[in-house]
Order: C-alpha cells, then structure tokens, then sequence
C-alpha cells in the first residue's frame, strides 16, 4: 500500500485555489476551538439562507446574549458569525466548495493536535488493484496505523460510492497486512448522518463517523 499525489487536473487546481483562500483557513480555526453550538450556528449561516446577522442573534441568544457564556465566549461566536456571513455571500456555487474545503482543513487541523503527518487530496494505490480515479479528502500516512478520511458539508453527501470506496481500500490494506482506518468526517448531526448510513445497503460497517457533535475526537489518539 502506499499514498500518491492526486493528479493535477482542471478540478484540483480550481479547488486548490480555494483552499488556499485565507477565509478558508480562517473559519476552520474558528471552528477548531468552537463550541458544539457555536457550530450549529455556523453550519446553519453556512448555508447561505439568510444573511442579516441580526436574525443570527436573536435565533441563538445564548452565544451573543448576556448569558453565563461571558463577553469572550460572545466574541468568539461574533468572529464566527462574520466569518459564516462571508462565506454564506459567496453564491450558491461557490459556497458549496468553501463549504466543503472548509469541512477538510478543519477535519487536518483536529488530526494535527495528535502530532499526525496528515496530507490532502491523496490517492491510496495497491499492487494488482485498479487505482480509484479520486482522491482521498484527508490521509494520516502512519506506517503503524496509516488513516483515510472522506469530509461531507452534509448528511446528504453520504452515498454508496463514497462508503464503497472507504470499504474497498480498508479491505485491500488488510490483504496487505495493513490496518487502514477509514471514516467519514460530516459536518452535519450526528442523527441525520446515522439515519442517511441506516438507509444504505454500501459495505459500512467498519467505516467510523465523525460528525458535528463528535468531530473533536479526531484530535484523540485512538487506543
């Protein structure tokens, strides 16, 4: 087993502009020390429906309200909310990729808190097995317990070929002798993510899910 580059073609240079945009790397930060519902707030901003930050507000009184949260709480959830806004403006397709790579650079920055060598857009090649054409969103390149990792903006982004895809590489590393651990990484509830994995007949079941309650534990070694 070993991990490639992914081809440079249209697709990944015109997204690896967007991950290089500062507003990127400047949410996931946000989101890397924000609380549980400070990221429901900004999933629902994110998602571009409304854009007065006012109605913001007063739909989550408790992070910008004079609660117990305290005025640096509420300056954490005031950067957040701008931020959100900023990407929520970008139109329809281009919020969809900061969207996603937003999801990715949050998902590197956990794994990085447990000192991990993480990569991105990498291809996971096995001798005698056809090569998948798309890359991984985010690797862990360990040669003890090397890891790959599929980021979804939303539930509805759980598909076959994504759970296949997982399963077929988890499955080929183990031929090799190699403990390949794959997840999904869904910035979305944790229950709307089970129900979507419930409801697909695609090979899952040693597939992990990370999603928007639990994200954090991706900065935790695993045992």
């Amino acid at each position: 087993m070993r991990f490639q580059d992914a081809a440079r073609d249209a697709r990944t240079v015109v997204y690896a502009g967007i991950q290089a945009d500062p507003l990127v790397g400047r949410v996931a930060a946000l989101l890397a020390e924000a609380t549980c519902p400070e990221r429901l707030m900004a999933r629902a901003v994110m998602n571009g429906e409304r854009t007065e930050p006012e109605i913001w507000r007063r739909m989550f009184p408790s992070l910008f309200g004079e609660g117990p949260a305290g005025p640096a709480a509420r300056d954490r959830a005031e950067q957040l909310l701008a931020a959100s806004l900023e990407v929520a403006n970008r139109g329809d397709q281009a919020r969809n990729q900061y969207r996603g790579a937003i999801v990715e650079e949050l998902t590197a920055r956990l794994l990085a808190r447990r000192g991990a060598l993480v990569k991105r857009e990498r291809r996971i090649l096995f001798d005698g097995v056809r090569a998948e054409i798309h890359p991984y969103d985010v690797t862990v390149e360990s040669p003890a317990r090397p890891e790959a990792y599929d980021c979804k903006w939303g539930a509805r982004g759980i598909d076959a070929d994504v759970l296949n895809q997982l399963d077929d590489a988890r499955s080929h590393a183990a031929d090799e002798e190699i403990e390949l651990a794959v997840a999904i990484v869904v910035f979305d509830a944790s229950r709307s993510a089970e129900l979507r994995l419930e409801r697909s007949t695609a090979r899952h079941e040693r597939t992990g899910l990370f999603a928007l309650e639990t994200i954090d534990r991706l900065g935790v070694r695993a045992s």
